[in-house]
């Protein structure tokens, strides 16, 4: 392909709107646009990898087993409202009418719509298992879209449907949509974990997580260097922190109201009476679907509020409004505790295990302007339930072997689940076993985010120049530089050089542009080629400059020797595929 005639709008500056650099680049680099918020057009340049990275799933689905098809992204309600996600999706699914005031939407995701294909066509134990899966463009009314195209409104979803007998099998199709999973992120040259995950809207019995290390990640991930054990913080088992050193006793003290006027936040807390926030017990009042539930955790820690809303198993959780609060507890906010809530209101108390193991401890004394000091768990008061419901932190033990958890920030690009029977039971899809009794099908799920793989890459591979494209994903394999396109040796040395790698079967770019050389090899160090060739004033001489994008040293090559480089380079990062 020639520079000169392809639409590759490049920018000089940061557009304001980009906060991280896979957005920026993304921009500046020609590879999208934006048409509204979330929501984005791939250009030529970033369609090219946009499409390699599809190739590569779609091949590792297949060598997986998985029969690739193509579903609808306009949905009847119907599917939804079986399952029940209806609901569950609130404000996030794009709704809509059709003219007959039928009502619709656009795909989230399509656990339902796949569970009824499979419903209507399968219905004997020979067919099983079967996995199917799918490359389309998913819909997400985000509340805060972000970052590009992590997390936008529109995006493109790998999702593929293990179908299975029973438990065993479904083990099966885990672990080879596992193994394809890892193989294909490491062709998309990604350094990544695997994490526990929580299951989510998705249901199921269990899932994991590809991260991709990074800064600008949204998730938190908990690790531990001793053992391997990983999971999301939104998963991660906390272990609890006694209250005393082993070997140690705490007596309990008499308990005792302190008037504590105008103190309300654990800050002002610790500077009244002088001790440490781990001295604190915090009650938060919540909303769980309008109910009123009261959660405890240590004054240090932070309320988990995916732990707490899975417990609850409920669809909006919210903080209480100041009115709910004093309805509550019969003060403001800041002086919420688990001793004297409004009995009439049947409030749920949710205790972390920490707190079960505080002694002498401070909270709220549910009156404007007082707390409790020496509150002893059972004494007390009791909870409802003991739940852990808390953020890990840095430093917390190992749920699996007490060492050290350490916390680091990663982007989701892949998830898997087992489902279990939680949609097949909804929708009633079942197959007939050797005896002819009905046995609901046991189901997997597993997607990949396509635009997020992308952005992902970026993220781990750039300079302050611009992308640094693994080749696997490279728009173009080699970009062929030739510094002044008005001298007729430097061109034809150039277009010889085009056609040999073309005719190997090399992606090529060759920048035809009446440039200055400056601007030519910002550009290609700007939209990341791997490899470039730059013809310059000793093509006379049969010379030419040869550089790899990833490393800064130049060296200089004879014409076929750079030719030859540059095809054994693409072909040995590419040996990889199937």
């Amino acid at each position: 392909m020639r520079v000169s005639q392809m639409f590759m709008p490049t920018l000089r500056e940061v557009p304001a709107e980009a906060e991280i650099p896979s957005h920026q680049l993304m921009l500046r680099a020609g590879l999208m646009r934006k048409l509204a918020s979330g929501i984005y057009s791939f250009l030529p340049l970033g369609y090219r990898t946009f499409r390699k990275i599809e190739q590569i799933i779609r091949e590792e689905m297949d060598r997986a087993g998985a029969q690739e098809l193509i579903m609808s992204a306009l949905l009847p309600a119907e599917a939804y409202q079986a399952s029940g996600r209806w609901e569950v999706f609130g404000p996030e699914m794009f709704r809509l009418k059709d003219r007959h005031s039928r009502d619709f939407c656009l795909g989230p995701t399509h656990e339902e719509v796949f569970t009824e294909l499979v419903r209507n066509e399968i219905r004997s134990y020979r067919s099983l298992p079967l996995t199917l899966y799918q490359i389309q463009t998913k819909y997400r009314d985000e509340r805060r879209p972000r970052f590009g195209v992590m997390r936008s409104r529109e995006f493109v979803m790998k999702d593929a449907y293990s179908f299975d007998r029973d438990e065993e099998g479904l083990d099966i199709s885990y672990k080879k949509m596992y193994e394809a999973y890892c193989r294909t992120f490491d062709r998309c040259g990604l350094n990544y974990m695997v994490v526990e995950a929580d299951s989510g809207a998705m249901g199921g019995t269990g899932s994991q997580e590809f991260m991709v290390k990074s800064s600008v990640g949204e998730a938190v991930i908990a690790h531990c260097e001793a053992c391997g054990y990983t999971a999301n913080e939104e998963k991660a088992e906390c272990v609890p922190e006694a209250c005393c050193k082993d070997g140690d006793s705490c007596g309990e003290l008499s308990l005792e109201k302190v008037a504590t006027p105008d103190v309300k936040t654990i800050e002002e807390l610790v500077n009244f009476f002088s001790c440490s926030s781990k001295e604190f017990a915090k009650t938060l009042i919540y909303k769980a679907d309008g109910r009123v539930v009261a959660v405890m955790v240590r004054g240090d820690r932070d309320v988990n509020e995916t732990k707490l809303q899975n417990y609850l198993g409920c669809v909006e959780l919210e903080m209480a409004d100041g009115e709910t609060v004093e309805r509550a507890t019969g003060a403001v906010v800041g002086f919420a505790g688990p001793i004297g809530l409004n009995a009439e209101l049947n409030i749920e108390l949710i205790v972390d295990p920490e707190v079960t193991l505080m002694k002498n401890f401070i909270v709220g004394a549910n009156e404007t302007g007082y707390h409790y000091k020496n509150v002893n768990y059972e004494r007390d008061f009791k909870a409802s339930v003991i739940k852990d419901v808390r953020n890990i932190v840095e430093g917390d033990k190992c749920p699996k072997c007490g060492s050290s958890i350490k916390l680091t920030h990663g982007i989701e690009v892949g998830h898997i689940f087992k489902l279990g029977t939680k949609y097949s039971k909804a929708l009633n899809c079942v197959y007939l076993d050797e005896q002819g009794k009905e046995i609901p099908m046991v189901m997997g799920c597993y997607g990949i985010g396509v635009n997020r793989t992308m952005a992902a890459i970026i993220e781990q591979n750039y300079d302050e120049n611009g992308i640094i494209w693994p080749i696997a994903v490279a728009p173009y394999h080699v970009i062929i530089v030739p510094v002044n396109t008005t001298d007729s040796v430097q061109m034809e040395t150039a277009e010889k050089m085009y056609n040999d790698l073309c005719n190997a079967g090399i992606e090529v770019l060759i920048d035809d542009r009446d440039e200055r050389p400056g601007v030519k090899f910002k550009d290609a160090d700007l939209i990341g080629i791997p490899i470039r060739i730059t013809v310059g004033r000793k093509a006379g001489d049969g010379i030419v400059e040869y550089k790899l994008r990833k490393d800064k040293s130049v060296k200089e090559l004879k014409i076929d020797e750079a030719v030859n480089e540059a095809i054994s380079e693409v072909k040995s990062a590419l040996k990889n595929l199937p």
